[in-house]
């Protein structure tokens, strides 16, 4: 009854729209052809010009409404159109929205033309003259244009459910149990409506009625009747498995309205019993601490903007969770797919959303959008259960108490029972929202990793969380540097760090998941800001091992350097990080053992995972030697690890009496030392050095990798599926792109162009000649909207593979 059809078929579109044009049909001659998600213009992956995409620009649909629509209300939903979009059905205008980031629904009912063809157009403005957030000032990222989210139908009868929201208590002594409050608006008040509720786990067995009351060994089923157009139903449930990071326990909710005991409609809810609560020293999730460890994400991807299908959007959740590690993310600056917030109900992420805008704040109808998109927002995610926190302040902007005011009213009427956040860029700022959340940017990668809570926030009392670090204070490239890179890496690790060691700090949130296209106002120049422990294209740079190695899922393993000394001033090394989360990791420098390094090693005491710096380069090599003895041998080998590090012109204090000690006691001269650097660390003109590293946990080997001089290189492809399916829409298959050595590492400035090629029932997204930039590229197919097999060919020299996909359709669209 409540099943959806998918209009992401049958459009045309025309680029430029001028104002004269008649909006019921726009110039047909000038039209072509599109698949929904679309943008209204693909882009180059950068060094572009942000004028190309702003423009109007117009949809156009042709369709026969059938005649068993009539009488029934025939409802046509936007999931995201952007930035302000008039909907035109047979040349009159039937809804308008002004907003690109919240989904929106005209009814079409009266405007049809039954049993006879129709014209559906939509005349989209995506110029940042719009007087609508988060335009007015400048804008630190890209807002793209078009048809980017699904657009579907649902027809429904006269009486049918307008909206389910559903809330939980959770009484957590002893067993945990739960009671259930649901909000249920229906279309109209009438005579002999009911509601029925029925509960199962998520996918498994039949439904269950509600409420759970056991009398006599049987289920008491009820129905609670409807009175006005509103009803609230508490019930008891009873025993439950709670929703948590480690065990996202989920439900399916299916709300019945029935008119006469008949039903007419349904919605099925998925949803999580849990209790998510900010306290004065920080978040608890089910009455246990938990410090929040996320990022910022921005929906956007290279060529295409924000318009990616189901696919894309829930990898961007799998990556974060799965690769990442991390138990939370920001959806900066704007809500975002549902496709991606369903994916975090089922991974356990936790999420902060927010209401879209940029540190600007417009005029009177600029802010009348503003909460009437706090209201959409809250509106129409109110039920994923990962959502913990609202945002209800422009990111970065002043203070205004009588508009925020507004904000936070608007989001405790529809949504009492989450809390309210305002990210904010200075201290001590009106607290007006339930947490106050603030962007930490504070650390320079010498100093402290993040300010006090104190320091920052006007009320000690009353929960705190900072929203960003890091970012723009260190923009980092997959293609700078090695040490570079590994400074990026090292400053996440600080700030990680610092906030693990405040008790009272909620948790943080890193700017950000991967590099995103921005305007000229910021950025590199090329329209790009590479603040991403990621690239565009979801490879991980070193920052990304930081993040990985705080999970326990899977065993991971990371050397922060080449070990090739001629990529560092001098040839020398510097300080080189293991990134694990194993228990130790032992070194074995061409097959010999050199030494075991602990976690409990780490610089980075608050981290259950900090980095592990490589101190020991020598092991027992020189007093198996037998030249010396062993505490002139141990002497010998604490002043060439520390040249290894710092280097011969800058050694500490502590080796220069080190040696002044070898020369008094064991007349050794100074001319040795050079001899002794490189029979025991220096790679310069000898044999090549292999170093080989196992990362140990529970005793056994559960990672290793080796470094040597590369001798050979090969391309690797990550690919997130190859089973493609046309459902909804066409589908997406994101191609992550490597070039690696004979072991697996990272060749890291091979900027070598690679040819793509598809075949079959696959096509490319994207230009076929693809740069290597870091060692990394990446690509998309899609499908072609035809079943059968589909080959991606990609070439990189004299180096060639071969991806096999296989495309099904099953469109549930027209």
């Amino acid at each position: 009854m409540r099943d959806r059809l998918y209009w992401n078929e049958g459009w045309m579109f025309q680029e430029k729209y001028e104002e004269g044009m008649p909006e019921a049909g726009y110039d047909v001659s000038g039209m072509r052809p599109v698949r929904l998600p679309h943008t209204c213009k693909e882009l180059p992956f950068h060094y572009f010009d942000e004028q190309e995409y702003q423009m109007l620009c117009g949809y156009r649909k042709v369709f026969v409404a059938p005649k068993e629509w009539e009488g029934k209300r025939v409802m046509l939903t936007f999931e995201g159109a952007a930035h302000e979009s008039k909907v035109f059905l047979n040349g009159k205008l039937v809804g308008e929205h002004h907003c690109g980031y919240t989904a929106f629904t005209v009814d079409l009912s009266d405007g049809l033309q039954y049993g006879q063809e129709n014209v559906l157009a939509v005349r989209l403005d995506s110029r940042e003259s719009l007087n609508v957030p988060p335009f007015g000032f400048v804008i630190d990222y890209m807002t793209y244009g078009g048809i980017y989210r699904d657009v579907y139908l649902e027809i429904k009868k006269e009486d049918y459910l307008e909206d389910v929201f559903l809330r939980s208590e959770v009484m957590l002594k002893g067993v945990p149990e739960a009671s259930l409050i649901s909000e249920v608006a229906v279309s109209r008040d009438a005579e002999g409506l009911s509601i029925r509720q029925q509960i199962r786990k998520k996918g498994e067995g039949s439904y269950q009625p509600l409420p759970f009351e056991q009398q006599n060994g049987g289920v008491q089923d009820s129905s609670t009747p409807v009175r006005g157009k509103k009803v609230r139903i508490q019930t008891n449930v009873g025993m439950v498995a709670l929703w948590d990071t480690a065990t996202p326990n989920l439900y399916e909710i299916c709300t019945q309205l029935l008119k006469n005991g008949n039903v007419v409609d349904e919605k099925v809810v998925v949803f999580g019993f849990r209790r998510a609560e900010f306290l004065r020293d920080g978040f608890y999730l089910n009455g246990k601490k938990c410090k929040i460890r996320g990022l910022n994400r921005h929906q956007s991807y290279p060529y295409v903007g924000y318009a990616m299908p189901k696919s894309m959007q829930r990898m961007d959740a799998d990556i974060l969770k799965k690769e990442l590690g991390l138990n939370a993310v920001r959806t900066s600056h704007y809500p975002q797919s549902h496709y991606f917030l369903e994916r975090c109900d089922e991974l356990g992420l936790l999420v902060f959303t927010e209401l879209p805008g940029w540190q600007h704040i417009g005029d009177d109808a600029w802010k009348e959008q503003a909460i009437q998109n706090v209201r959409d927002m809250v509106k129409q995610y109110r039920n994923h259960t990962s959502i913990i926190l609202w945002g209800v302040r422009i990111n970065e902007s002043k203070d205004d108490d009588a508009f925020y005011q507004k904000t936070n009213e608007a989001a405790h009427l529809l949504d009492p029972w989450r809390p309210t956040g305002g990210v904010r860029a200075h201290k001590k700022s009106s607290f007006l929202e339930d947490v106050y959340t603030y962007n930490d940017f504070v650390h320079d990668g010498t100093n402290k990793g993040c300010e006090k809570k104190a320091d920052v926030t006007p009320d000690v009392t009353r929960p705190y969380l900072i929203s960003e670090y890091n970012g723009h204070m260190y923009p980092t490239k997959s293609f700078d540097c090695e040490e570079h890179r590994l400074s990026h890496a090292l400053r996440h690790a600080n700030v990680l760090d610092a906030v693990a060691a405040e008790e009272d700090i909620a948790g943080s949130f890193g700017w950000c998941m991967a590099d995103y296209n921005t305007h000229k106002d910021f950025g590199s120049g090329d329209r790009i800001c590479y603040h991403g422990v990621l690239d565009m294209f979801r490879n991980p740079k070193m920052a990304a091992n930081v993040y990985a190695s705080q999970q326990e899922e899977e065993p991971v393993l990371a050397v922060s350097s080449s070990m090739d000394i001629g990529e560092h001033p001098g040839c020398n090394r510097g300080k080189t990080y293991l990134f694990t989360n194993a228990d130790s990791v032992r070194m074995y420098k061409n097959g010999h053992f050199v030494n075991e390094f602990h976690r409990e090693d780490s610089p980075y005491r608050h981290l259950a995972h900090g980095p592990i710096v490589i101190e020991d380069y020598i092991g027992d090599a020189i007093l198996k030697d037998g030249e010396y003895a062993p505490k002139q041998a141990e002497g010998i080998k604490k002043i060439l690890n520390a040249a290894a590090i710092y280097g011969v012109n800058n050694l500490p204090k502590s080796a220069y009496a080190e040696a002044a000690k070898l020369v008094a006691l064991y007349h050794m001269k100074p001319d040795q030392a050079v001899e002794l650097y490189n029979r025991y660390i220096g790679d310069w003109g000898g044999p090549s050095t292999s170093y080989q590293f196992e990362a140990v946990r529970n005793g056994e080997r559960a990672e290793s990798l080796t470094k040597e001089p590369m001798r050979a290189w090969h391309l690797e492809a990550k690919v997130d599926h190859f089973q493609l399916r046309e459902e909804a829409s066409y589908d997406v298959a994101a191609v992550r792109i490597q070039a690696v050595d004979e072991y697996g590492n990272l060749v890291p400035y091979l900027s070598e162009p690679i040819l793509a090629k598809t075949t079959g029932a696959i096509e490319l997204i994207g230009p076929k000649a693809i740069p290597m930039r870091g060692g990394m590229a990446g690509t998309y197919v899609k499908t072609a909207k035809k079943p059968g097999p589909g080959e991606l060919a990609l070439q990189c020299g004299a180096c060639e593979i071969r991806l096999e996909f296989q495309v099904e359709i099953a469109n549930q669209s027209e």
